[in-house]
């Protein structure tokens, strides 16, 4: 009860330090003179995201690296399946070109060189592990696809439903010294929050006899996406459907070569036993991701997004009965 109490309380100040972050963060940059489109990129990608990089970091220094792996494969494969599919029920989903084109594409592509660094099993004799190396790899193709991405913004040539979100978000609704307030809050919160979270989570998994690997895909996973879930469903009730996808795929790319990057180059570890399989689900949700958006004249329908949900139901239920 202790543990689950712990979750708990961090998953809610994990949320609440990565909005604070946002909003202190965007308003301060947004004061400084720093252009909307950046501060989106930068500014509130790296927020939202926070949490995600926090637990990972948190858990690969308490030594519980399945749960940062969870935390991230899990994430990206809620996110398709569980977020998009909700969505999509409630509103079907006009993906834009630009997203089609570049988003969807680059998505599978980092989940595409995760597999090809990270499975050594796969290709040699070797066992299955991200090196510091390879996580410096992860973290160029990043460093690639934002330069990419701003290029295009800044150049004029882009639309997309990220840039729409982050001009809507970036205001300077909050003065110089709460703005400073406001981010000092948000690292405490994600730092603490995270630290709780992981701890939490551990003793969940010992004490139900869940493998941690399973509490990270599931649980915690879940729980650091509650932010793209609630931006996700506002958007789709608003009639703002094709943020979603923005959002969505956005995150995926960040965690997977940012966030990850990030870690396996702080604390390298080995991929779980089970994480090749996982890995090959979350290139499976990409790939099914990217021909929903081709067909029906790039439209994510309410069928599809229940086809995601099955998806996403029928991975959980492997995930409880067989690694578990």
């Amino acid at each position: 009860m202790l543990s689950a109490l712990f979750f708990i309380i961090g998953i809610v100040i994990l949320i609440a330090g990565g909005d604070s972050l946002v909003r202190g963060a965007s308003a301060l940059a947004a004061r400084l003179g720093v252009p909307p489109i950046a501060i989106g990129m930068t500014v509130v990608a790296f927020g939202t995201s926070a949490p995600e990089l926090v637990v990972n970091l948190s858990a690969s220094f308490n030594g519980t690296s399945e749960i940062g792996f969870g935390n991230v494969v899990g994430s990206n494969i809620a996110n398709i399946g569980l977020l998009l599919g909700l969505t999509a029920l409630i509103a079907p989903i006009t993906v834009h070109s630009t997203i089609i084109v570049r988003e969807i594409p680059m998505m599978v592509l980092a989940t595409l060189a995760a597999i090809a660094l990270g499975m050594d099993a796969w290709f040699s004799d070797a066992p299955s592990a991200f090196s510091r190396g390879e996580g410096v790899a992860l973290l160029l193709l990043f460093g690639v696809f934002m330069y990419y991405t701003l290029a295009e913004v800044i150049r004029g040539r882009s639309g997309d439903a990220l840039a729409v979100e982050s001009n809507e978000q970036i205001k300077p609704s909050a003065g110089l010294g709460l703005s400073i307030l406001l981010v000092v809050l948000g690292l405490a919160g994600l730092v603490v929050g995270g630290e709780l979270a992981v701890r939490g989570a551990t003793g969940i998994a010992r004490a139900i006899g869940m493998s941690e690997v399973v509490i990270g895909l599931t649980i915690v996973a879940v729980g650091t996406s509650l932010p793209e879930m609630a931006t996700s469903l506002i958007a789709a009730r608003k009639g703002a459907v094709d943020m979603a996808v923005g959002n969505i795929v956005g995150s995926n790319i960040f965690n997977l070569l940012f966030i990850y990057g990030t870690t396996m180059t702080i604390a390298p570890a080995p991929v779980p036993s089970s994480g090749g399989i996982d890995l090959l689900v979350a290139l499976g949700f990409a790939v099914a991701l990217l021909v929903m958006a081709f067909t029906g004249q790039r439209r994510i329908t309410r069928l599809e997004g229940g086809l995601l949900l099955l998806g996403y139901a029928g991975y959980t239920a492997y995930l409880l009965t067989t690694v578990a």
